[in-house]
């Protein structure tokens, strides 16, 4: 949202509770004059002009109430005590007292809403030893009952409130902990396999060029293709946390149907790739057609990187309630992942890929292992479960 659409939302927020306040407190103000007047009917007691006035000052303060929550709890303090003081019925006027108490505890920290209630508990109290009908040490229990419990009430809700955002904060920091999470992986995924292929091809052209610069110059074209199609592809990976452009056209998401340009670009980088396929091939959920794609991806980018001159073969395997993938390679050492996710024995560069695979896979429910394969070289295996996310 932009700055200004900010502003227009706070704007009509706050004129949204100006006018529930105001209803609020037209709507105490009715009741308290018709309720004032039954009041006084009711228990013997006459009225005055003042009592009215006071009745409309206690209610009309809490048109104000979640702006300035201590105004309208002074007011409805003094008018309410006043009130008592002078002699008039027990009425309607406290529950204007009784709501500007309950926004304060509501609507203001702990500490301070303590002492404004206080300060209105200890002023109400003067009608309990003054005024026309002094009640003494037995009044002191309904009177601070007035000030308790709605202090009570409001203090638990602002309470719930507080807890309530502190929760959906928590879950928005997580839901952005993981998007983050995810797009570093496949920034990783994309821009490790694209150079890892340049790198290859890179090695190639310094070789070839002072030799045979015709083959040289494929090499070349074979960088600058590659590179395109990582630019590409990462262009279309970052457009997820570019808001402004939500609305804009997008790349489909690379999944298992991909692996034949994959397979074409890795061979033109010097490694030579056979595709398995067994099963009827069918169209996958999309973080499952992602995830096995990117198994495939980063276990043929550590083919490039370590294994040194050799072949790979994939095999994806299409089953009613699942998707395997399997990589394997006849390069040299190897023999198990190490505990940093890289290939033990492959010499540096050995990251984060094994790992980033196997949070990909697992997070979907599935397995994942990593290690030598049955003729050597290395071996990469994970099975996706189909069932829950069809």
């Amino acid at each position: 949202m932009r700055e200004g659409e900010g502003g227009v939302e706070r704007d009509r927020a706050g004129w949204r509770v100006g006018v529930a306040d105001a209803a609020l407190a037209a709507a105490l103000l009715a009741f308290g004059l018709v309720g004032t007047r039954g009041a006084a009917a009711e228990q013997g007691v006459s009225l005055a002009g003042v009592a009215y006035a006071l009745v409309v000052v206690a209610a009309l303060g809490l048109a104000v109430r979640r702006r300035w929550p201590e105004v309208p709890l002074a007011v409805a303090t003094v008018a309410s005590t006043a009130y008592l003081l002078l002699g008039y019925p027990y009425g309607p006027i406290l529950i204007s007292f009784f709501v500007a108490v309950y926004t304060v505890a509501a609507y203001r920290p702990l500490r301070v809403a303590a002492t404004a209630c206080g300060l209105a508990l200890a002023v109400l109290l003067a009608c309990v030893f003054a005024g026309v009908r002094p009640w003494g040490l037995v009044g002191i229990m309904p009177a601070a009952a007035w000030v308790v419990v709605p202090f009570a009430v409001g203090t638990t809700v602002r309470l719930v409130r507080e807890s309530g955002a502190r929760t959906r904060a928590e879950q928005a920091r997580q839901l952005a902990d993981g998007e983050r999470l995810r797009v570093a992986r496949e920034v990783h995924d994309v821009v490790g396999h694209g150079l890892a292929a340049i790198h290859m091809q890179a090695e190639i052209a310094l070789h070839l060029l002072a030799k045979r610069p015709e083959q040289a110059e494929a090499a070349l074209a074979a960088i600058s293709r590659t590179s395109k199609e990582a630019l590409d592809e990462l262009r279309v990976t970052l457009t997820v946390v570019r808001q402004e452009e939500a609305g804009a056209e997008r790349a489909p998401t690379p999944g298992l149907t991909q692996l034949p340009e994959l397979r074409d670009r890795l061979a033109s980088a010097g490694l030579p790739v056979d595709v398995e396929v067994t099963g009827e091939p069918r169209t996958l959920p999309v973080a499952v057609d992602l995830a096995a794609y990117r198994v495939v991806q980063e276990s043929l980018t550590n083919v490039l990187r370590h294994a040194g001159r050799a072949t790979a073969t994939v095999r994806v395997g299409y089953a009613p309630t699942e998707v395997s993938v399997e990589v394997t390679d006849t390069g040299r050492g190897s023999a198990t992942a190490g505990p940093d996710g890289g290939r033990s024995g492959a010499g540096p560069g050995g990251g984060h890929g094994l790992a980033g695979m196997r949070e990909r896979v697992t997070a979907l429910g599935g397995s994942f292992t990593a290690g030598s394969g049955p003729g050597g070289g290395f071996r990469v295996y994970a099975t996706l479960p189909l069932e829950e996310l069809t």
